[in-house]
């Protein structure tokens, strides 16, 4: 296959750009206020969970202005059918004691809800000073348990989505903004 064929592949993938970039960086700047605002001068602790998180996140903590620290955890959730096994694990963990922070999950997108709400679960349980979580997308259509974020930067209908971060076969991460994905590539 030739380079000009699997480039022109990619492009047919991308259906339609849904959310711009400039959108983006407009909800970003306005949550790291909100953020900036409510925690100033309290030790803040940014976790992303990898993999999709990690480009909202490097412009999230660039947008606040007070103090934070960076940290990542990588989960896999194990699930039946449509109900929670209640087993998640944790492939990588966070280094900090979240005892002394105010953590912000920052995730890119919750679907249904499973892994972040057991997540969330799993760092409450380690006693943070407070625990949210912000979300660059919230796609509430497909929630097949009760959670909401504490920040919802857009809600989407249920299209499969692309950019920032968000993947299909790992590939699409790169795009500056969100787009809707072209199964069909036509």
């Amino acid at each position: 296959m030739n380079d000009n064929k699997t480039i022109d592949e990619f492009n047919r993938k991308i259906k339609r750009i849904i959310i711009s970039e400039e959108e983006i960086a407009a909800a970003i700047k306005k949550a790291g206020k909100q953020i900036s605002d409510s925690y100033d001068g309290r030790p803040i602790l940014l976790v992303s969970i990898l993999k999709g998180a990690f480009v909202f996140m490097a412009d999230l903590c660039r947008a606040i202005t007070v103090p934070c620290e960076i940290a990542f955890m990588c989960a896999k959730s194990y699930y039946k059918g449509t109900t929670s096994s209640g087993i998640v694990k944790i492939t990588m963990d966070l280094e900090q004691d979240v005892s002394q922070y105010h953590v912000i999950i920052v995730e890119d997108i919750i679907d249904t809800g499973r892994t972040l709400n057991d997540i969330v679960k799993l760092l409450k349980a380690r006693n943070p000073l407070s625990l949210k979580v912000i979300t660059l997308l919230d796609k509430p259509e497909r929630r097949l348990v009760e959670f909401d974020a504490d920040i919802t930067l857009f809600t989407i209908p249920d299209y499969f989505v692309i950019g920032y971060g968000l993947d299909c076969g790992e590939y699409y991460r790169n795009l500056p903004y969100i787009a809707e994905y072209n199964e069909n590539g036509d």
